[in-house]
């Protein structure tokens, strides 16, 4: 009778034989961009233009990846985000999208900044079939399953955030004037269309309207315009650049109306702080996330794990900036979709778990919003709280709202 030894060569070859099948006995499944060991995302930031105080964001969604990949990845692969610049002009987004898509093959798009950029692709992925996941813009066009399968919204939509700040108007200065001002984009026209319809019989209160570019220099002109409507209420419907401007401006002219910034633009750092602190004081916000200024988060875990990510991920950020809070959170959920995934890495599995995110908290949303999908309904963060500036951080008041 003949025996087997088991030498060490047949072992490690037994070894690397197991570890080889691995994926394709768990049935992984993958398309372009995936992999046994990577998983490839694009994305298109402002890191330079008008709109460049937003590329905060997509550079701490990048150190929270490399905060993962240090840590073994996700269900062992790495992650690769590639971020590319289309300095907010729709027309280069088309351009470094397409690259990301056909020349790199990314698994999906990821967190694409902006209103008109998103837009300008949200067809041809479509068409392509590759998920356009999270995008920072609150447009109501993200949540449209019927028309657009492949895209999803993130944060609470334009219309939504519109008809609070109305609502909150009417309940705390019911016989206000108001001035808006928006920017002559679809996210501005989604704002005023929620604003309006929240206003309701009251819009006539409305005293003054204006649009702006963003390759506009300044809004200095409209701001003259609205103190002499006599508006005591301005709805500063800005992007970064143009809403610290306005605050700016306004305390210039000893104007004094009750200032309302959307939450794009309520970064203490990239606005407030421009603007001048001292000019700040009273305005009023709707906010979904913990804002690191405020002293009632000092002993919060998730503010203190955001504070230890910061401070060796993502060091050479502002910490008062809150975009980097909303770059962190927003790179949670697709760490979350990509987790749930598992082995089946493909597109349309991806769309089916993020789908299915329902009841989700993240530790720094506020408490009492939490992540709410359906294959109809595609924005997961619907509600907002709202805050007051109190010459440092934001002061959250009354209850968490919706529409």
């Amino acid at each position: 009778m003949q025996l087997f030894r088991h030498t060490p060569i047949v072992a490690a070859a037994a070894l690397l034989a197991v570890l080889s099948a691995g994926p394709a006995l768990a049935g992984g499944s993958y398309d372009p961009g995936a992999s046994d060991s990577l998983i490839k995302l694009g994305q298109t930031m402002p890191y330079s233009g008008p709109a460049s105080a937003y590329s905060t964001i997509g550079r701490a969604e990048a150190a929270y990846f490399k905060m993962l990949n240090d840590k073994g990845g996700i269900n062992g692969r790495k992650v690769e985000l590639l971020s590319l610049d289309d300095a907010y002009s729709p027309s280069k987004t088309v351009e470094q999208v397409r690259r990301l898509v056909e020349s790199d093959e990314v698994l999906a798009m990821f967190s694409i900044l902006g209103t008109g950029p998103n837009i300008a692709v949200q067809k041809y992925l479509n068409i392509k079939k590759v998920p356009q996941l999270l995008p920072f813009s609150g447009a109501t066009r993200w949540n449209d399953a019927k028309h657009f399968p492949w895209t999803t919204g993130s944060q609470p939509t334009y219309k939504t955030e519109g008809r609070i700040y109305a609502k909150w108007i009417l309940a705390n200065k019911p016989n206000a004037k108001i001035a808006v001002i928006t920017p002559a984009e679809e996210a501005g026209r989604d704002y005023l269309a929620g604003f309006k319809e929240g206003l309701g019989d009251h819009v006539n209160q409305i005293v003054s309207e204006a649009v702006y570019e963003t390759t506009d220099p300044t809004v200095d002109s409209q701001i003259v315009k609205f103190k002499a409507a006599g508006a005591d209420v301005l709805f500063n419907e800005c992007t970064p650049k143009f809403a610290a401007q306005v605050i700016k401006k306004a305390a210039e002219l000893g104007w004094k109306p009750q200032i309302i910034l959307p939450a794009v633009s309520n970064s203490v750092g990239s606005v407030l702080k421009p603007a001048g602190l001292e000019n700040a004081v009273g305005i009023v916000t709707g906010a979904y996330v913990k804002d690191p200024g405020d002293p009632r988060w000092a002993n919060d875990p998730g503010m203190q794990q955001w504070h230890a990510w910061m401070k060796t991920y993502n060091a050479g950020a502002d910490p008062a900036d809150i975009f980097n809070v909303y770059g962190y959170t927003i790179t949670q959920i697709m760490e979350l979709v990509l987790r749930r995934a598992g082995d089946d890495l493909t597109r349309a599995n991806l769309m089916k778990q993020i789908e299915s995110l329902d009841g989700v908290e993240l530790p720094m949303l506020l408490p009492g919003i939490k992540l709410q999908m359906s294959p109809d309904q595609r924005t997961p963060i619907r509600q907002l709280q709202m805050a007051r500036f109190n010459g440092t951080s934001w002061e959250l008041f009354g209850d968490v709202l919706s529409e």
